[in-house]
């Protein structure tokens, strides 16, 4: 995996953790803009996550589209472009439909998952080898985007305690995924927006070439209702990444800050 692939990873690994609530967390027209920096000065890429609405066989769905890219001096040397789609159910947040589309410096991928959760199977179409499989999924399998918005609604955080861990069945291009994350408590952070009270988790993710241990990511979430993504620090084998949440829109609720900038 390349830094840059790390970028997108990351954006979407900070959206594993959050609330049981009785209320959605989000609604159709939420967005969200990331700015990504390379050791701490090194302006390395954004990314934008909107919520839209759309039909899969007749039934009503969110549709998510992520997108992710380089900028400034990175992009000169290794261009990213990445695109990540997830139609999902509105009443059970399972997915039906997901699309990996990107380029990262000349390193490709096109492909497409459907999603049999009866029969608990993933339909992959990797177009760009144009091969297809059919390969058994975990319960409850999410794709690495719905995931978010599933646990927003469904984690209840409330009943966590500091040090206790999450694990979630995700389906990844052509593997299931078990993915785990530890709460490590509350922190309040500045903000682009000002201070914000924010829930800090750390996932845990595989030591080796790009990550220093497995234990070299860290994440922020506001601590209100929308459970928005705020930031996510990787300590890698060379260096550091951050991204920060830059701008957003459509929220469903109230965004709280506790001092403005």
């Amino acid at each position: 995996m390349n830094k840059t692939c790390l970028i997108t990873i990351v954006f979407f690994t900070a959206f594993q953790l959050l609330h049981a609530q009785d209320e959605s967390a989000f609604k159709v027209g939420e967005w969200f803009r990331f700015e990504m920096s390379y050791s701490g000065f090194l302006k390395a890429g954004e990314a934008t996550l909107e919520v839209k609405d759309n039909m899969v066989e007749g039934k009503p769905v969110y549709h998510v589209v992520g997108k992710g890219w380089t900028t400034g001096a990175i992009k000169w040397f290794f261009k990213v472009e990445d695109r990540y789609e997830s139609f999902f159910d509105k009443t059970h947040i399972i997915p039906y439909r997901f699309i990996r589309d990107i380029d990262e410096g000349g390193h490709t991928k096109d492909i497409e998952i459907k999603f049999d959760h009866q029969d608990q199977k993933a339909y992959v179409n990797d177009k760009k080898h144009r091969q297809k499989s059919v390969i058994k999924t975990e319960p409850n399998v999410q794709d690495m985007v719905s995931t978010f918005y599933y646990l927003r609604n469904q984690l209840d955080v409330d009943n966590l305690n500091i040090g206790e861990e999450v694990f979630v069945n995700m389906f990844f291009d052509k593997e299931n995924y078990g993915f785990k994350i530890r709460y490590l408590g509350e922190e309040t952070i500045s903000t682009n927006f000002g201070k914000v009270k924010a829930l800090k988790f750390r996932p845990y993710v595989m030591a080796g070439r790009v990550f220093k241990e497995e234990e070299s990511l860290t994440l922020w979430v506001s601590n209100d209702k929308n459970r928005v993504p705020l930031r996510v620090k990787a300590d890698l084998a060379v260096g550091s990444l951050r991204a920060d949440l830059d701008a957003f829109k459509g929220l469903k609720h109230p965004f709280k800050i506790v001092v403005e900038n």
